[in-house]
């Protein structure tokens, strides 16, 4: 029996190895070189041979060789590739003889490591193959490095050229060139975003960027048909507590022709990263992974799904989303995998990265079906595709500077020459007018915005010594000598705040109208996008309870706005911060309800909502009067069409203000201004920081602290000491119970800014009359008609009854008035 057991056992081991044989690609070219090396160098299954002295496929200048023996601290493949490299003087060319047109794969190995009198970190060099630059200027720094790339070879020969930098060398220590499969590389995929330049793939090279496995497992090169190495998804994860990993590697199905294991092994395919089974099933979140990405290429997206978690087909249906683009809606699995569980099924995009550092990818619970919510994501690759010039290397501005810097210098100095010369004539003809007629007082251009656009150029007075801007003091471009005179040149003295955008100093225009002027810290694309943005939300919109925009400056490359002046500040700065009077409880109402007002315009006041996107105290500014006003317009967004539900973008915003909602699923609306404003009204009760790290743990994070009091039912325990004794139980009571609402998790349960504005009225009456207010019910009683007396209540319950629709369409019809008048 024993010996029927071995046989047995032979029997089954010799069969199991066959089958991996079996399923191995076995490709027509197939080069494994390790370089600088005078041994082969077997690395799991495969043989690396010695390039030696007489290497038949590489010509150079000169021929020297480097090992070492230490190790780089994390590989990838065999360590003992990277224990020799040669050196490259001059250029080299590695030609490999191609039997099969098509796909190859080209994988560049790097180590820098300190041999004798080489130092392969001072190496700098450029790579190309054939027409396509895959390296420029390329030093490996730390760590040892695989650089793998796929090009469409049509040549019998395949050239790597490899170009050291002036007074440097190149280096390499091993490479492979392998065939691929037919069917790896698709010819087009879905494009996603306006900005992709070519959607054909055939004909561009690609270089991968990132090979993930999901379910947080990596998988070797061994277990992979074309000896790919994936890298576990956990450390790209946005919110880890979000998911869950699963592996089932059983359950993978291949039964449908394509994929292939040659597309991604079962290791890949029976690794899955869900979403956790422990969140609330009403709670839609994104689940989203963070790749950087270098900017102005497109990339080649490919998702790896499987469904290996579902009992029965259907009950899988989840979107996929690129940088905030949806990719698919309402993914459903089993009609794609003729509703075979396990079934492997790829998705390929094509997108683009103009601007961003990042690209990230989020999937997302789709509301379809009854089943519980949930979403699946096997694995992901991402390859750069070859810009318009064949490149895949990050374009040098530097580089490209110095090479035209002749032709540069010499167009300069041909139109400085030309521009002295007009200067000199124009000096002469305006001299000769000057003696010969009246004084004619010089102009200078400015700019108008109206209505969100630059209007024409209009007469603006200034050398002359009159006034830089008209009585209207709205909307006009101002010339930079001007902001320098107004600001005493920038003076630091005049710095009344620093924000994200830049300083704001107070200044004052000649006219003695004080304004405020906000200068960007440098011409960014960020900054300019912020700039525009501010000025055409500021330009199309007017209401008193928003900062005016007095004008701007882009001149010099400079982005400066400048605003009314805002004589007490911030509200953060009278919360707490800073040494100034304490505000009373029916001053905080008046600043709340203020700002309410700003925001509530702005949600209601167009076709398309505003959407402010950065509502916190340091924004809420207060004049002479302690009038608040809604600031800081750089980062807002206009709102979802009429059709639509929110506006899918990146997050933006400041930390503990923002919205959780918007935070997981990127998802913007109006209810994420209620959010913060929410996070606002806190403040204000507390008198304390959002975020205050220097108080004890429960309590540093303000929300967090005052959910746990509202839960006790004992919300006034966060109240501002300084105000105990001095707030209207039933006021405070309406205050905090409208701050809850506004602070609820899903964005459906909020209140909209006009039911905020409502409540925070009635927080405002039932603290009683003991200070006279001309607020809202004074006009309303002299523009409507509507006695104020109808409105007085005595307690929160007394409140029940009333028509809010009814009243509250007279106090909008007050505000609109108030906006043509403002």
């Amino acid at each position: 029996m024993m010996g029927m057991g071995l046989i047995l056992l032979i029997w089954v081991s010799t069969t199991m190895c066959l089958i991996n044989v079996s399923l191995e690609f076995d490709p027509v070219d197939n080069y494994l070189i390790d370089c600088g090396s005078h041994t082969k160098t077997p690395v799991g299954d495969r043989v690396f041979v010695a390039d030696g002295l007489n290497s038949d496929v590489l010509s150079t200048p000169q021929n020297t060789f480097v090992n070492t023996k230490s190790k780089p601290i994390s590989s990838t493949i065999d360590l003992a590739l990277y224990q020799t490299a040669r050196i490259l003087y001059g250029t080299s060319h590695y030609t490999f003889a191609i039997k099969k047109h098509g796909r190859h794969w080209i994988r560049l190995y790097f180590f820098p490591f300190v041999d004798g009198n080489y130092n392969l970190s001072t190496a700098k060099f450029s790579v190309l193959a054939q027409d396509f630059t895959l390296l420029r200027d390329f030093q490996p720094q730390n760590g040892s490095v695989v650089k793998e790339y796929s090009l469409n070879i049509t040549s019998d020969n395949l050239v790597l050229t490899f170009t050291p930098f002036a007074n440097s060398f190149a280096f390499l220590n091993a490479l492979e060139i392998l065939s691929l499969p037919d069917e790896l590389i698709p010819d087009g995929a879905k494009t996603i975003g306006p900005l992709v330049k070519n959607q054909s793939v055939l004909t561009r090279a690609l270089e991968t960027v990132a090979r993930v496995n999901m379910g947080n497992q990596t998988v070797s090169p061994q277990n992979d048909t074309l000896w790919r190495f994936w890298v576990s998804d956990e450390t790209y994860l946005n919110h880890v507590n979000f998911v869950n990993f699963v592996s089932k590697i059983g359950a993978v199905n291949y039964s449908m022709k394509w994929p292939t294991r040659n597309v991604a092994p079962s290791f890949v395919y029976g690794t899955a990263t869900t979403l956790n089974s422990q969140l609330d099933p009403s709670t839609l979140v994104n689940v989203t992974w963070f790749f950087p990405v270098d900017p102005g290429f497109d990339y080649l997206v490919r998702f790896h799904f499987c469904d290996i978690v579902s009992k029965t087909p259907g009950q899988l249906f989840f979107n996929v989303y690129i940088n905030s683009w949806l990719v698919a809606m309402n993914l459903d699995l089993s009609i794609l995998t003729s509703n075979i569980l396990g079934t492997p099924y790829v998705l390929d995009v094509v997108t683009s990265s103009s601007y961003s550092v990042f690209l990230n990818v989020s999937i997302s619970p789709s509301n379809v079906g009854n089943t519980y919510p949930n979403i699946i994501l096997n694995g992901l690759e991402i390859m750069k595709l070859s810009d318009s010039r064949g490149s895949l290397a990050v374009r040098d501005s530097k580089g490209n500077s110095k090479k035209k810097i002749w032709v540069i210098l010499s167009i300069a100095i041909g139109v400085l020459f030309i521009a002295m010369f007009s200067a000199l004539v124009l000096f002469v003809v305006c001299r000769r007018r000057r003696r010969s007629s009246p004084v004619d007082h010089s102009t200078e251009d400015h700019f108008a915005i109206n209505g969100g656009g630059i209007s024409e150029p209009m007469e603006n007075k200034y050398a002359s010594g009159t006034a830089i801007i008209s009585s209207s003091k709205i909307g006009y471009r101002f010339p930079f000598v001007a902001i320098q005179e107004a600001t005493n040149n920038f003076s630091e003295s005049l710095v009344i705040g620093v924000g994200g955008f830049g300083k704001v100093y107070k200044g004052v225009l000649r006219d003695e109208t004080v304004v405020a002027v906000k200068r960007g810290i440098s011409q960014s694309q960020q900054g300019l996008a912020e700039f525009r943005t501010e000025i055409e939300m500021l330009s199309q919109f007017r209401h008193r309870h928003l900062v005016s925009l007095i004008g701007f400056c882009h001149e010099r490359n400079e982005l400066i706005i400048i605003y009314e002046y805002m004589e007490n500040g911030t509200l953060k700065d009278h919360l707490y911060g800073l040494d100034v009077p304490c505000l009373s409880w029916r001053q905080r109402l008046e600043i709340c309800i203020g700002s309410a007002r700003g925001l509530h315009y702005l949600h209601t006041g167009s076709t398309n909502a505003v959407i402010h996107r950065d509502v916190k105290s340091a924004n809420i500014l207060l004049d002479e009067n302690l009038m608040a006003k809604v600031a800081d317009f750089g980062i807002s967004k206009a709102g979802p069409e009429i059709d639509e539900t929110h506006v899918s973008t990146a997050v933006r915003g400041s930390f503990g203000y923002l919205d959780p909602e918007y935070l997981t699923r990127q998802q913007l609306t109006e209810k994420s201004d209620i959010y913060s404003f929410g996070v606002v009204m806190l403040e204000v009760l507390s008198g304390r920081p959002v975020i205050d790290p220097s108080l004890s743990r429960e309590m540093v994070n303000l929300v967090e602290w005052a959910m746990e009091w509202e839960k006790k039912g004992e919300l006034e325990k966060i109240t501002d000491p300084r105000l105990m004794g001095k707030i209207n139980p039933d006021s405070l009571c309406k205050f905090g119970e409208t701050a809850v609402k506004c602070l609820a998790e899903r964005g459906i349960d909020r209140p909209t800014m006009g039911d905020v504005l409502w409540n925070l009225e009635c927080a405002l009456k039932l603290q009683g009359n003991d200070e006279k207010r001309p607020d809202l019910n004074g006009d309303l009683a002299l523009e409507t008609g509507v006695s104020t007396t109808q409105f007085n209540v005595g307690s929160v319950s007394n409140l029940e009854g009333v028509s809010m629709s009814r009243v509250f369409s007279q106090m909008v019809k007050a505000e609109n008035r108030w906006t043509e008048t403002g």
